[in-house]
């Protein structure tokens, strides 16, 4: 079996939970079959069974534009590039809507079958127009026309499979739920605390973390309301980089700074560290905090349990899947306005956040209770290996139906 992996992101260009999903996926499923990841960038590897090419988007077509559409255009001129030399493919798996039309195309160009992992939806992200302008239109009818069309669509959780049936006229049966995972082996509680000295962390005070990109998506600026219902002086860390618009980042340095002028223990990391430093990160935070407003699945909630942090997050989405209430962490409900997706009152959002947060800085029994809790947990549901062994048992299924429904077609064409 031969599958062709089409994604935006791979290392070492990830920025996101998709890319990280990518990039164990297409590891673990060359231990059995053939893959090839097609993604954007210079990447170029041949390892084994996984063969990867990085490219970029056609320059001609947003040439001398610089509005926000222009990544819309990209996208669609890499799907068409991409999908120009494909023989001997069994099938074809897209990740996001920057290059679900790649599978589109496949499939009608090479009469493969076509899956779709929905890593999030563009209709439930209103705020998306913020950063692609006008292009929001044109992701959301890439990501519609490919979703229809799909053989097999993914959900990373049941909440996203219940998302994508209420938004998609989609049957049931062709949305199939498999998790995210997380690598056991690399992500583990580690004693090492060189990344903390780099960035100016404390590691001998507890310290509340945030890992993630500033977006409306993950809510970090709700975080950084919360820590006026945190205990005075509270060490926060927010490792939070890649902003998606001028607008936002320019929301969160103000909030910062605010937030610094009552709590002077504000550590800012304004980039994405690499894996060994965020896992030391993960590993000596007393509490780890994922504010996010929609979350399909959210595989930092899985990292950071891995290393054994204690979890506050927001009750929505995959999250609930992932963090058990009072077992491993918090779970922290809020009112979501269904037009925009954001807190209907992020005011009280932020003060719930502060209270679970505070109540776990004031015990470090329940959160090293609820950190080896979580640990057990990712142990027994979400290792790679098995999500692989899913996802391949999906595409044998996919690709006799193909065959059989070729077959019959040949067999009709003959007879008529």
């Amino acid at each position: 079996m031969r599958a062709a992996l089409f994604t935006r992101e791979y290392p070492p260009n990830v920025y996101g939970g998709a890319g990280v999903h990518v990039e164990y996926l297409s590891r673990e499923l060359a231990k059995k079959i053939e893959v090839e990841v097609h993604c954007w960038g210079d990447q170029r590897s041949d390892d084994g069974n996984l063969r990867v090419r990085g490219e970029h988007p056609w320059s001609e077509i947003s040439q001398g534009t610089f509005s926000k559409f222009k990544t819309a255009l990209e996208a669609f001129s890499l799907n068409l590039s991409q999908v120009k030399a494909l023989a001997g493919i069994d099938i074809v798996h897209t990740h996001t809507w920057y290059v679900s039309m790649a599978g589109f195309l496949a499939k009608k160009l090479y009469g493969v079958p076509f899956v779709l992992t929905t890593h999030s939806l563009e209709p439930l992200r209103a705020w998306k127009a913020e950063q692609l302008g006008s292009g929001y239109a044109m992701s959301s009818w890439m990501e519609r026309t490919a979703i229809l069309d799909a053989d097999a669509v993914i959900a990373v959780s049941q909440g996203t499979k219940e998302d994508i049936l209420r938004v998609y006229p989609l049957p049931a049966e062709r949305v199939h739920v498999i998790y995210n995972g997380v690598d056991l082996d690399q992500y583990r509680k580690t004693e090492e605390t060189t990344a903390l000295e780099k960035y100016g962390v404390d590691p001998s005070t507890p310290y509340v973390l945030f890992v993630g990109r500033i977006t409306r998506q993950k809510g970090v600026t709700h975080l950084v309301d919360a820590i006026r219902y945190m205990p005075p002086n509270t060490q926060v860390v927010l490792c939070a980089g890649a902003p998606d618009t001028p607008e936002i980042a320019a929301e969160m340095r103000l909030k910062v700074e605010e937030a610094r002028q009552s709590n002077p223990r504000v550590v800012w990391i304004e980039k994405m560290v690499d894996k060994p430093e965020v896992i030391q990160l993960y590993s000596h935070a007393r509490v780890f905090c994922c504010p996010s407003v929609y979350e399909p699945f959210g595989i930092i909630n899985l990292e950071a349990m891995a290393c054994e942090a204690a979890v506050v997050a927001s009750s929505t989405g995959g999250i609930k899947e992932v963090v058990v209430d009072s077992e491993t962490g918090y779970l922290v409900p809020f009112d979501q306005d269904p037009a925009t997706g954001f807190p209907i009152h992020p005011e009280q959002f932020a003060r719930d956040l502060g209270e679970k947060v505070s109540d776990l800085l004031a015990d470090p029994q329940k959160c090293a209770r609820f950190g080896k809790a979580g640990r057990a947990r990712v142990e027994q549901v979400f290792s790679w290996t098995a999500i692989a062994d899913q996802t391949i048992s999906l595409y044998r299924q996919l690709i006799e139906q193909n065959q059989r429904s070729q077959a019959r077609a040949q067999v009709s064409g003959v007879t008529s």
